[in-house]
C-alpha cells in the first residue's frame, strides 16, 4: 500500500516532466524521428528561447495572485521595432543600441508597476491598455513596414554559435563538453544540498528517487548536447536563456526578497501585516516582466534578422501558458522556475511537432488551448481550490 502510495506522490509531483517525456516521445514517433535531428533539437531551443525568457518573469507576476501581463507581446514588437530602426539610420554601436533598448523595456515596466503597484489599477486592465499601446507605438516606428536588420555584430550577439578554435570542428566537442560539465554540476549540487538538509535534520526526498531524477535529466542534457555536437554546436542564445533562468531560479528559492511574491500571492493582507511592502513587490515584478519582454524583443529580432507590425503577436500567450502548464497556481503563491521550464519546453515540443508532421495551423491552436486547460484544471482540482474560482 505505502508504494503505491508514494508513486501516486511521484506521479503527481513530476506529472509535467513526465507528460513531457510522452509528448516527446509521441512526437518522435509521428515524425518518424524527423524530431530527433540535430537540426531540429537545435531550433526546439532557438524557436522558444523568447518563452523561456519571458516565462521567468511572467512567474513573477502570476506569483502575486495569478496576475499576468497582456503587454509583453507588444512590448516585444515595440523593443525590436526601435533596435531595427536604430540599427538602420544611426551610427551608433549595437552594445549602445542594446543598452538603449534595455533601458527603455525598463522604463516601460517602470509605467506599468507605477500604475499597478502604487496607485492599484487592476494588472489585467492596465497591461490591456498597455498591449495596444506598445503595439501601435512599435507599428508606428515601423511605418507598417518590415524592416531588415543585417548589423553582423548585432547579430553576432544573439544568434552566432559557440565555436573554440582547435576543439571544434565538424563535430563541436565544446557542446558536449559544457553537458558533461553541466551534468556534474547538478549531480554534486544534489549531493551537497541533501547534505545540508540531513545535516539540518530537514525532511526530503528518497535517495532513489531523487538520484533517479537526477540521472534522467543528466542523460536527457548529454543526449542534447552530443546531438548538439553534430549540428552547429552551443548557440550564443542558449548563454542568454541560462542566464536569466539561473538567476530567476535563484532569487525565487534562494532569496528572502523571492519569497516575498510567493507570500503576497498566499495571502497579501497577511503579508502586508507583517511589515513587507506589497506595492513594491507588485511593481519589481512588472518592471521585470517588461526588462525580459525587452530582451526577448532583441532576441527574436536577432534570430529573424528583421521586425514588423506583428512581431511578438501572442508571445503573452506562451508565455503564460508555460507558466500554468509548468505548474504555477492560477490563484497565485505557487509555482517555480524549473516547472515552468517543463512547461515552456513541452509547449515548444508540440509546436515543433505539429509543424514537423505539417498540422493545420488552426488545429494547433486548438491542441495548445486543450493542454493549458488541462493543465488548469488539474491545478484547480489537485490543490481543492475549487471554491476559490467562484
Amino acid at each position: 500500500m505505502s508504494i503505491l502510495k508514494e508513486s501516486l506522490k511521484f506521479i503527481k509531483k513530476y506529472s509535467m516532466v513526465i507528460a513531457l517525456a510522452v509528448v516527446f516521445l509521441l512526437f518522435a514517433i509521428l515524425t518518424g524521428g524527423r524530431l530527433l535531428y540535430p537540426q531540429n533539437l537545435s531550433n526546439l531551443l532557438l524557436q522558444n528561447a523568447y518563452v523561456l525568457v519571458m516565462a521567468c518573469g511572467m512567474l513573477l507576476c502570476i506569483l502575486t495572485g495569478g496576475n499576468i501581463d497582456l503587454s509583453v507581446g507588444s512590448t516585444v514588437c515595440l523593443i525590436g521595432a526601435i533596435a531595427a530602426q536604430m540599427l538602420a539610420g544611426t551610427s551608433l554601436h549595437p552594445v549602445l543600441i542594446i543598452l538603449i533598448c534595455l533601458l527603455l523595456s525598463g522604463i516601460i515596466g517602470v509605467w506599468q508597476g507605477f500604475w499597478i503597484g502604487n496607485i492599484h489599477i487592476p494588472p489585467f486592465i492596465c497591461t490591456l491598455a498597455g498591449m495596444f499601446l506598445f503595439r501601435g507605438l512599435g507599428r508606428a516606428i515601423l511605418d507598417s513596414k518590415t524592416v531588415a536588420i543585417s548589423n553582423k555584430t548585432f547579430l553576432n550577439i544573439f544568434a552566432s554559435y559557440i565555436n573554440v578554435p582547435g576543439l571544434d570542428g565538424e563535430v563541436k566537442w565544446s557542446a558536449f563538453i559544457v553537458g558533461i560539465i553541466i551534468s556534474v554540476f547538478l549531480i554534486v549540487n544534489t549531493i551537497r544540498s541533501r547534505a545540508n538538509k540531513a545535516k539540518k535534520g530537514y525532511k526530503q526526498a528518497s535517495a532513489v528517487s531523487e538520484f533517479g531524477k537526477m540521472a534522467v535529466i543528466d542523460a536527457l542534457i548529454l543526449y542534447y548536447t552530443w546531438k548538439l555536437s553534430h549540428y552547429k554546436g552551443i548557440p550564443v542564445m542558449a548563454l542568454w536563456v541560462l542566464a536569466i533562468v539561473f538567476l530567476y531560479a535563484f532569487i525565487t528559492s534562494k532569496t528572502a526578497f523571492g519569497r516575498y511574491f510567493y507570500a503576497v500571492g498566499g495571502n497579501e493582507k497577511a503579508t502586508k501585516l507583517s511589515g513587507i511592502n506589497t506595492e513594491r513587490v507588485y511593481f519589481l515584478a512588472y518592471t521585470s516582466m517588461s526588462l525580459l519582454a525587452g530582451l526577448s524583443g532583441l532576441l527574436m529580432a536577432a534570430r529573424i534578422g528583421s521586425v514588423n507590425g506583428d512581431t511578438g503577436n501572442s508571445f503573452e500567450m506562451d508565455a503564460i501558458g508555460s507558466c500554468f502548464i509548468g505548474g504555477a497556481s492560477a490563484y497565485g503563491g505557487s509555482g517555480t522556475v524549473p516547472g515552468i521550464m517543463v512547461g515552456a519546453i513541452l509547449l515548444g515540443v508540440i509546436n515543433q511537432g505539429m509543424s514537423i508532421i505539417g498540422l493545420n495551423n488552426n488545429w494547433q491552436y486548438v491542441v495548445k488551448g486543450a493542454v493549458l486547460l488541462i493543465a488548469v484544471i488539474f491545478d484547480v482540482v489537485s490543490n481543492h481550490k475549487t471554491g476559490k474560482a467562484g
